[in-house]
């Protein structure tokens, strides 16, 4: 499955994720640190990824547009590397399953507590 993290997420997570979710990649890498929504959107769409971001504006692009590209948002707010990760990965098969439905184009997880 092909994740691409946003920059609101670290690229430490990379090699974390990468036993579950081998093909992530993250923006910064890939030449677009600090471009727009859109840009990130149409990036995402045009190589088949699943974008994993914090930022809920990208509700209103898969509200607007539809998908693809699928949208993976956490809410977990302000967290460090290791929570995200074991969010990230205790959430795999509903992230797995998210991907593989037909009509589905974006996913709010939250963390509880």
């Amino acid at each position: 499955m092909k994740l691409l993290l946003d920059e609101n997420l670290s690229e430490r997570l990379l090699p974390l994720l990468m036993e579950r979710f081998a093909e992530a990649a993250h923006v910064r890498p890939l030449g677009l640190g600090g471009a727009s929504d859109a840009t990130l959107w149409a990036y995402a769409a045009e190589h088949g990824y699943v974008l994993v971001t914090k930022d809920e504006d990208f509700l209103g692009l898969s509200t607007s547009r539809g998908f693809p590209p699928k949208v993976v948002c956490l809410a977990i707010g302000n967290a460090s590397n290791a929570i995200t990760v074991q969010f990230l990965l205790s959430h795999s098969e509903e992230i797995t399953r998210f991907v593989a439905h037909p009509e589905a184009g974006f996913l709010l997880l939250e963390r509880s507590g």
